[in-house]
């Protein structure tokens, strides 16, 4: 079996595919293909995708699956703002894996900026000095400022190269105000944020995406200098994006741009809006001078999948998505040394049962981080807790963890008490039935835990299991002789109906 790994970005103008082997500390590309599909354009602001996008999707994934088979690759995929503003998005991605098997995970906006500040920070090399990153796609613009693997913050605006140009620049002919209209848009949207990036501070400036390259080449070429081999950490000033904005404002159609400048059509279509954008982030966040990076979100895909799969031995600190969940921890629950000694039994009965009950690996990962974080609901009330817990988790930007993933481990601590699953609740009814499935599981252990901490002084120390046929006996061992776990193992017996379920045996608790 191949260990290569491919990483798909489905963007809102082209797609990427990089496939990789994993390598000491990194990878080494196999192949990379890119396909412009204009995913996003003629949408309607992006509110839905048309016919005409999703065919030309589908045909150009068809494409990269099968590049990615013939490399016998295991395909990660995400789709960023196109996909995810989409009304119908469902339809699309549902079209996708009927088509080519490829299931494409929908990131947030702030997790698809970590994954590119992940790639530029590879690239540019830069990890004991604050950074300030800029990916300029063509439905969005990711601002993340952070130092190594620590995002310090992290933005996506809705100022993309596609989108603005279908907003401002729509027509052949440049209207005399378009120009202006589109400055002053992009300067109040980035402005909201500039003080609280100004005051983070920064000592390190790097830009990626295909509009940033283009406007680097562009810059290279007026100095009259030869093109390098890569232009990673190739060095730029604000002044010479300034330089390229007026260069293009005087070269207002796409023939034009062509001409003058050496760029493919397809870019030259969107050049101009993208290079606005960039100018705007220069001038709002008084940026000096700018480093291109040749890694991007692809890239950062890539290395947080390696990193997943244990290919490449990630830092415990540097784990975004167990560095975010705590965040939230941290600021909403009052009483974490119980939630985190929950985390502690439901994690080692998942770890007894995982075989028995035929229990996915990953969704080990899921359990824990909702034991951590099934009672920040309390924050609002303790009454329905459990209900605002689902909402704080769904609403707060988990980074390192998928939209899918955010919403299992929601449930999962959603339903830590009270109800169990039903099809009658409007989001458990939402999910697939392997999905359904995990949520089940996953909560029917976390209740038991949860009832096995009722005094919430972790006197149940640990448990064991012995499964049988019929049975599940699960046995809590007391911290010290003198512990009185009654109260604890009468409450996991009143937990216990949905594990017995999902189990289709009698769970019974005692004392060792």
């Amino acid at each position: 079996m191949s260990d290569l790994v491919a990483a798909l970005d489905i963007g809102t103008n082209s797609f990427h595919l990089v496939v990789a082997k994993p390598v000491p500390g990194g990878f080494e590309v196999v192949t990379r293909e890119k396909d412009v599909v204009r995913l996003g354009h003629g949408g309607g602001d992006m509110k839905e995708l048309s016919d005409e996008a999703i065919a030309r999707g589908l045909k150009s994934l068809a494409r990269m699956a099968e590049i990615a088979e013939s490399h016998d690759a295991e395909v990660r995929a995400v789709a960023t703002s196109a996909v995810r503003e989409a009304r119908n998005r469902s339809d699309f991605i549902k079209q996708v894996r009927k088509a080519t098997g490829i299931e494409i995970e929908v990131v947030s906006g702030v997790e698809e900026a970590r994954l590119i500040h992940l790639g530029v920070l590879n690239a540019i090399g830069i990890h004991d000095q604050a950074m300030f990153v800029c990916d300029i796609g063509g439905g969005s613009t990711e601002v993340v400022v952070g130092i190594d693997d620590e995002v310090l913050f992290a933005r996506s605006f809705k100022l993309g190269a596609v989108r603005l140009t279908d907003r401002f620049f729509s027509t052949t002919a440049l209207h005399p105000s378009a120009i202006p209209s589109c400055r002053s848009f992009i300067r109040s949207t980035l402005s909201v944020v500039a003080p609280e990036v100004l005051e983070l501070g920064f000592e390190a400036v790097a830009t990626s995406s295909g509009t940033a390259e283009s406007i680097a080449r562009m810059i290279l070429k007026s100095r009259g200098s030869s093109e390098p081999k890569s232009m990673n950490r190739f060095e730029f000033s604000a002044d010479e994006v300034r330089s390229v904005v007026a260069a293009m404002q005087s070269a207002p159609t796409i023939g034009e741009r062509v001409e003058r400048f050496g760029l493919e059509p397809n870019r030259a279509d969107i050049i101009l809006a993208g290079a606005l954008i960039l100018e705007g982030i220069v001038d709002v966040f008084g940026l000096t001078s700018l480093m291109f990076s040749d890694y991007a979100l692809r890239e950062g895909l890539l290395l947080d999948t390696l990193r997943r799969e244990g290919f490449i031995e990630a830092d415990v600190e540097h784990d975004a998505a167990r560095r975010s969940v705590q965040q939230l921890a941290d600021r909403c629950d009052d009483r974490p040394e119980h939630s985190q000694h929950v985390a502690e039994l439901a994690t080692g009965m998942f770890d007894e049962l995982e075989d028995s009950l035929d229990l996915e690996p990953e969704w080990r990962r899921y359990l824990d981080f909702a034991s951590l974080l099934a009672n920040v609901g309390v924050v609002v009330s303790h009454a329905k807790h459990h209900l605002h817990s689902y909402y704080l988790i769904r609403n707060s930007e988990l980074m390192g963890l998928t939209d899918r993933e955010v919403e299992i481990i929601a449930q999962v601590a959603r339903y830590h008490r009270k109800s169990v699953p039903k099809a009658e609740h409007a989001e458990f009814s939402a999910l697939s039935s392997s999905d359904q499935r995990i949520v089940r599981s996953l909560a029917g252990i976390l209740r038991i835990a949860i009832g096995l901490d009722r005094t919430y002084d972790a006197r149940v120390k640990s448990t064991s299991i012995k499964v049988t046929d019929n049975e599940l006996v699960i046995t809590a061992k007391p911290r010290g002789k003198k512990n009185d776990v009654s109260l604890n193992l009468y409450a996991a017996n009143e937990r216990k109906g949905l594990l017995a379920e999902v189990s289709k045996r009698k769970v019974k608790l005692n004392e060792a």
